[in-house]
């Protein structure tokens, strides 16, 4: 029973270590959380013998590498490379992100009141007399 506490004792403490490095290898948190619990299964297996070693790290570390291109590999394999690239081509978000940037370019430009009316006007869809209600003004009609 001992052994069983150790690893709860260790595993709830080197949690947060463990989650920061599988996603550094994966670059995915959820991802990173199913590596994680991999290893601690597998380390719990032999939990006796790597303790006995001292220092459980470096085996856990070790462990959660091969771990990860183990997995990286089991996707690899599914992968369908073919000669023909896809019939249509795939948005790669640069447009969004230069849009929004542009965007927040723009609106930093602004005074704060009237950087609040456009923000409640086009990005909360407000109405007019809705977005003057907020800001406890008048409405203006040209």
């Amino acid at each position: 029973m001992e052994a069983e506490e150790s690893f709860h004792a260790y595993a709830s403490g080197r949690l947060a270590a463990l989650s920061r490095l599988a996603y550094l290898l994966c670059g995915d948190r959820h991802t990173a959380e199913d590596l994680v619990q991999v290893t601690l299964v597998r380390v719990a297996r032999h939990w006796e013998r790597v303790i006995a070693g001292g220092d459980p790290d470096p085996y856990v570390r070790r462990t959660m590498v091969s771990q990860h291109v183990s997995l990286w590999r089991r996707r690899w394999r599914h992968v369908r490379l073919s000669e023909q690239p896809p019939d249509r081509p795939v948005p790669d978000g640069a447009d969004a992100v230069t849009t929004a940037l542009a965007v927040q370019a723009a609106l930093a430009k602004l005074a704060p009141r009237q950087r609040a009316v456009l923000i409640l006007r086009y990005f909360e869809d407000l109405t007019e007399t809705a977005t003057a209600e907020a800001m406890r003004c008048s409405e203006v009609m040209s």
